[in-house]
């Protein structure tokens, strides 16, 4: 499978394991390209963002519908072996759930899960879905298609961003959105959820105040099956990589990695 991967290095390397970024929903590997892959380079990190199967520029498209959550962390699992040495895994909402599968039978030195899909699965979401726009998830179920929840600029907001970003923003990341699988979406619902008790690599939760789509007693709730405590960002959405104030998420990931030497 030939995969999309963005990879930055630092003018100065300052540390030996590199960082692997693992996209959500609806994305590609362009999504951490705004910014946050260079906070990371500039202080001596060497990283990676993968475009997963049927996103981005990777193969695959053309049977998107049909990708499931083990396909995607076979994708993971085939970029980091052809990185140097085992990277530290940072996995936003869907891709969280990806490093998840992943992590259940891999250790890494470590995991960073960015307004992750919750242990729990994504029932809650889709009944949020359901009481807002019935006739999109309708949509949704009869096309086989999960593009109808976020077709509009303006739902792209609703779902991903706050109030105060600016316009521009939401219509150059809108520009750049797609269909998911619709398979992945049912193992996200209820087929192939998380199983934390076999994770062995340590792993740090962040979760956003206002985050539409997974709540913060959901990601709680995720720390704690992990044994550990969520990170919680006052006043910040989903895409918490490019919510404004994303240098304290990034600086946040660095401090718990410096700590973990």
């Amino acid at each position: 499978m030939k995969l999309e991967v963005i990879s930055k290095q630092p003018e100065e390397r300052q540390h030996d394991t590199p960082i692997l970024f693992v996209h959500g929903a609806w994305h590609g590997a362009w999504c951490w390209d705004d910014g946050f892959m260079d906070y990371f380079a500039e202080r001596g990190w060497e990283v990676h963002a993968m475009s997963l199967r049927g996103h981005g520029n990777s193969e695959g498209r053309e049977k998107l519908r049909w990708h499931s959550m083990a396909d995607y962390a076979a994708d993971v699992e085939q970029v980091v072996s052809g990185l140097p040495r085992a990277p530290i895994l940072v996995g936003h909402s869907m891709g969280g759930g990806v490093v998840q599968k992943f992590l259940e039978t891999h250790q890494v030195p470590g995991a960073v899960l960015l307004a992750s899909l919750p242990v729990s699965g994504t029932w809650r979401f889709i009944m949020k879905i359901i009481r807002r726009y019935p006739m999109r998830f309708l949509r949704f179920n009869l096309l086989m298609s999960a593009w109808p929840i976020v077709e509009t600029p303006a739902l792209t907001r609703e779902w991903f961003y706050s109030e105060d970003v600016p316009e521009e923003t939401i219509k150059r990341h809108f520009e750049r959105l797609q269909d998911e699988a619709f398979r992945a979406a049912l193992d996200m619902l209820l087929l192939n959820l998380p199983k934390p008790t076999r994770v062995k690599t340590p792993v740090l939760v962040l979760a956003g105040e206002n985050d539409e789509i997974f709540s913060v007693p959901e990601e709680q709730a995720t720390a704690r099956a992990y044994g550990t405590e969520a990170v919680l960002f006052p006043g910040m959405a989903h895409n918490m990589m490019s919510e404004k104030g994303w240098e304290q998420v990034a600086g946040s990931i660095i401090g718990w990695l410096e700590n973990r030497d």
